[in-house]
């Protein structure tokens, strides 16, 4: 691993992912936790302030050693307890199945090289009456917008560590064998090949 990629980009992405805008929607999501919570590609923990009282138990999944250090130290800062594991979410949890009851994706499935893989992973873990809570950014809704997303998508996945700009989150949710049952689209403030946003929750099936 580089110096960009070890030293720089986990604080380019925490600058990013804090973004003022962001607050509302994170809260709206998290907020909807409980029980037994696991939430992928945690980054930084900057959803740690907005977990309820409702969450039990909370695991955060994150394969950068440098992002989990700062969810850590935010961990501490908020009094949020928190147990991180440092894997991929591709890899199989070291949960048993159906022990979830609670997970949490928020603007990750765009890195995660194989987001449908991950999402079954979730989903072995999750109760039967357990939700996924999710909010992406993705593939527009417009030809136009998600022809440019195509054209500079291999750039941008190079300069943004792995983010794939065009990706159709619910697609990859209902290909892993989820039921979406509440989805919103909308584009939040910033550039548009960049802010198209799903946001919604889905079950087991």
């Amino acid at each position: 691993m580089g110096f960009y990629q070890k030293y720089v980009f986990p604080r380019l992405i925490e600058l990013a992912m804090s973004n003022a805008d962001l607050v509302p929607v994170r809260q709206k999501v998290v907020s909807g936790a409980r029980g037994v919570t696991v939430e992928l590609g945690i980054g930084s923990g900057l959803n740690l302030p907005h977990y309820g009282s409702g969450v039990t138990q909370l695991f955060g999944v994150e394969p950068s050693p440098e992002l989990a250090a700062l969810a850590r130290q935010r961990a501490a800062e908020t009094g949020r307890p928190v147990e991180l594991l440092q894997q991929s979410a591709e890899q199989p949890l070291p949960l048993p199945e159906a022990s979830v009851d609670t997970v949490v994706v928020t603007w990750a499935l765009c890195s995660i090289p194989d987001p449908v893989q991950a999402l079954r992973e979730a989903r072995r873990v999750l109760r039967r009456e357990g939700e996924l809570l999710f909010v992406e950014h993705g593939r527009a809704d417009d030809p136009r917008l998600r022809r440019w997303q195509d054209r500079l998508n291999p750039l941008w996945k190079v300069i943004a560590g792995g983010c794939n700009m065009n990706r159709a989150a619910d697609e990859a949710i209902q290909a892993a064998g989820f039921r979406i049952q509440e989805l919103t689209h909308q584009f939040l403030p910033g550039p548009k090949l960049l802010t198209y946003t799903y946001q919604g929750r889905a079950s087991v099936g």
